[in-house]
């Protein structure tokens, strides 16, 4: 039997944590307050904490070094309701063994209490940072994906591991490097960013490299690579999948030996420099089709983060968009408030299916900043959706197919509030019409599901998810 100690204001949390972990043959107290817990610590010692961020009188996330103190050290599980980057950084500076958002997943709550009870015999302390990391970074969202990343995030930072940011074109990837810089210990130290898709082949060596006088004809004088230019700091390899194979030999030697060597020349030089890699590609399948270096990938992977979509993220659409409209009313010449969007405009970015994910929403909101010319921003601001593309509109005939299956299931529904509804009604045909587009989707592809995954506007992994749960096979 485990001893477990639970630190949270609200009576109703508090009662349905003890209930489930009681259950489960654990001993548990609860304390409404960080002194209350203090004084609970010492007599009680518990084998784990599970502590709430907002408490009255003092912070949960500033007590964590005192509570371990009292606790022997016991791991502790941070809970919050407003989860953001910072909060999952300075839960994890402090010493947090994990961190739950509210309102709780039970089943969620149990995992992480029984890995903090095995894992307590060797888990060790976290060193705590020299100063506390600035707001540089820009990552929003509330949602459940989003605080993945930022716990993702938080855990890396402290770290000098190669990682590997995923995800589809415009979910976020640079921002991701740049907070993971931010909040590591190299962040007054240059972060310097380049995508190798707009970088010519012939001359992306030697932009990362560098060169010396007389290397090729033109090359006057010695000239640094963006290696060289990020010492101490950070570089982030954007679109790392379009790579040339050469460059590819050249990066995997660069992150095993840690030195750098300039086109013309033979003497190494040595490279502190942390690498963050990213892409919008499968290189899983680059790698099967040869097309890139198995152990470049194995050496840059050593911690993914897979950033997801907005489509994965509805519930961060609306905090996105006031978060755009505050930025562009800053950046204004003169101080001006940014313009409030009416409901109509909010339910009509959440109606909107955003292919190009966050990127797409924010030059959609600036757009429509700018038509409302400081008055209420309305649906009739925003731009035009765009037609899907491609020769013929392929996706007609997925439109025509799902038509069909709405006026199916329209039917079914009607018969069944005729009588008694059905359970689970909307999930049921919220599937089946995804269904039906996924299906189209791919016989318009010949099963490719890359092409099927582009032309949906997500990424891979994402399809491959939804096949998987909907049981359709190519």
């Amino acid at each position: 039997m485990s001893r477990l100690l639970i630190v949270d204001d609200e009576p109703a949390i508090g009662w349905s944590l003890r209930e489930l972990l009681v259950d489960q043959g654990h001993a548990v107290e609860v304390a409404s307050s960080v002194e209350a817990a203090l004084d609970v610590c010492r007599p009680f010692a518990p084998d784990a904490i599970l502590l709430d961020v907002r408490l009255p009188g003092r912070d949960g996330l500033s007590a964590i070094p005192d509570l371990r103190d009292s606790a022997r050290d016991a791991p502790v599980i941070v809970m919050t309701a407003f989860g953001d980057l910072d909060t999952a950084v300075r839960a994890v500076k402090a010493g947090a063994f994990d961190y739950l958002v509210k309102p709780f997943d039970l089943d969620r709550v149990s995992a992480v209490v029984a890995r903090a009870l095995a894992d307590r015999a060797t888990a060790g302390r976290p060193a705590a940072p020299a100063h506390a990391p600035g707001s540089e970074a820009a990552l929003i969202g509330a949602s459940a994906p989003m605080q993945e990343v930022f716990k993702q995030i938080a855990l890396v930072a402290a770290t000098d591991l190669p990682v590997l940011i995923t995800g589809a074109t415009g979910t976020g990837k640079e921002l991701a490097a740049r907070a993971i810089h931010a909040h590591s210990g190299r962040r007054d130290r240059p972060f310097v960013a380049t995508s190798l898709a707009a970088l010519a082949p012939g001359i992306v060596e030697r932009e990362l490299f560098g060169h010396v006088r007389g290397a090729f004809t033109g090359a006057t004088a010695d000239r640094p690579g963006l290696f060289e230019l990020a010492a101490g700091g950070t570089i982030f390899l954007d679109e790392i999948g379009d790579a040339p194979t050469d460059v590819q030999v050249k990066l995997l030697r660069t992150l095993e030996s840690r030195e750098v060597t300039r086109v013309g020349s033979v003497a190494p030089q040595a490279a502190d420099v942390r690498v963050i890699a990213a892409t919008n590609r499968d290189l899983g399948e680059a790698v099967a089709a040869g097309r890139f270096r198995s152990d470049l990938h194995h050496r840059l992977r050593v911690f993914p983060i897979q950033m997801p979509t907005l489509a994965e993220r509805p519930d961060d659409i609306e905090p996105l968009a006031l978060h755009f409209l505050a930025r562009h009313a800053a950046a204004l010449p003169q101080a001006t408030a940014a313009p409030a969007p009416t409901p109509e405009f909010l339910a009509a970015l959440c109606a909107r299916p955003w292919s190009g994910n966050v990127r797409e929403l924010k030059h959609a909101v600036e757009y429509a900043a700018v038509m409302a010319r400081g008055g209420m921003l309305r649906p009739e601001h925003l731009p035009a959706v765009r037609p899907a593309p491609g020769p013929g509109r392929p996706l007609d005939t997925a439109a025509a197919a799902v038509g069909v299956a709405v006026k199916e299931w329209a039917a079914a529904a009607r018969l069944a509030f005729g009588e008694l509804p059905e359970p689970d009604l909307h999930h049921r045909a919220v599937d089946l019409l995804e269904a039906t587009l996924l299906r189209e989707a791919l016989a318009h592809t010949g099963g490719n599901r890359t092409a099927a995954a582009k032309l949906l506007g997500l990424d891979r992994a994402t399809l491959r998810t939804k096949l998987r749960l909907l049981g359709i096979d190519d």
